[in-house]
């Protein structure tokens, strides 16, 4: 059963994967500019990513406007179908390969399977996401602090889940219990946000719509371990405010495809 169900995963994994590099190519044009090349792609091309808006030039109220458009009445509805749809069947359709991981975490080192960690999402209200724990029991005992590139925190199991993004289907369940989005910014730690807001212009605005488990920042930039890299994904969080639409979130659907398959960018 569990090699039909490893050769059935290969096979959707590759139908999705054809999918997506069909329909991306298309809907870039739709949305204009060279928008598909992640951050770190673009500088090899000696061009500055399509996708992102000057900080320093935006109008706070423009992003309350969109933000506000976002949250009306028939545009929320609308994402929230979209939020239950889309992680209604990611647990489903990945379910034989979480019970995997569940039982390689156990394994791999001494702990829990899961765990909570608190987040700030829609309106500065703070919450507990779920994820499958990727680090040993009592990696932050001397405090909250960034994952580095290689933190020896991390298990040899959780480097992998981490890598593909595997560690954060769980929070479906956050996405189901309406904390969460499956698309918009990433909830950041409530310790992480005071220090960002006092450094970082904006960075509250991002807190203007539910948080996701991925999103175009998530997509178009590597993982942020520090306040200059909070600062260059918050150039991306507010461009998918400001300019968000149905046909953004499903790029940004096709394009996580992309970023799991491949492990792109550090964790």
């Amino acid at each position: 059963m569990i090699a039909l169900y490893l050769i059935g995963l290969l096979v959707g994994v590759l139908c999705v994967f054809a999918t997506s590099r069909a329909l991306l190519a298309p809907l870039e044009r739709r949305l204009g500019g060279d928008i598909l090349f992640r951050e770190s792609d673009a500088a090899a091309y000696d061009f500055q990513p399509g996708g992102a808006i000057n900080t320093e030039t935006t109008h706070p109220m423009e992003l309350e406007a969109a933000a506000a458009a976002m949250n009306a009445p028939l545009t929320a509805a609308f994402k929230r179908c979209s939020d239950i749809a889309l992680s209604a069947a990611a647990i489903a359709f990945l379910a034989p390969m979480l019970v995997l991981t569940a039982l390689a975490i156990k394994l791999d080192s001494p702990g829990p399977v899961f765990y909570r960690q608190r987040r700030v999402g829609f309106g500065g209200r703070e919450f507990d996401v779920f994820k499958f724990r990727s680090m040993i029991v009592d990696a932050e005992c001397d405090g909250p602090r960034y994952a580095a590139r290689n933190d020896n925190r991390i298990t040899r199991v959780g480097r992998l889940i981490r890598k593909f993004r595997i560690d954060e289907i769980p929070q479906a369940i956050n996405v189901l219990r309406g904390e969460m989005s499956f698309i918009g910014p990433r909830p950041e730690r409530p310790e992480f946000v005071r220090v960002l807001e006092q450094q970082i212009p904006l960075y509250h605005y991002r807190h203007l719509v539910k948080p996701g488990i991925t999103g175009w920042a998530q997509v178009k930039y590597e993982y942020a371990a520090s306040v200059d890299g909070a600062r260059k994904k918050l150039r991306f969080d507010l461009y998918y405010i400001r300019h968000f639409s149905p046909l953004l979130d499903l790029m940004i659907v096709l394009m996580t495809v992309r970023v799991a398959l491949f492990g792109l960018g550090s964790r």
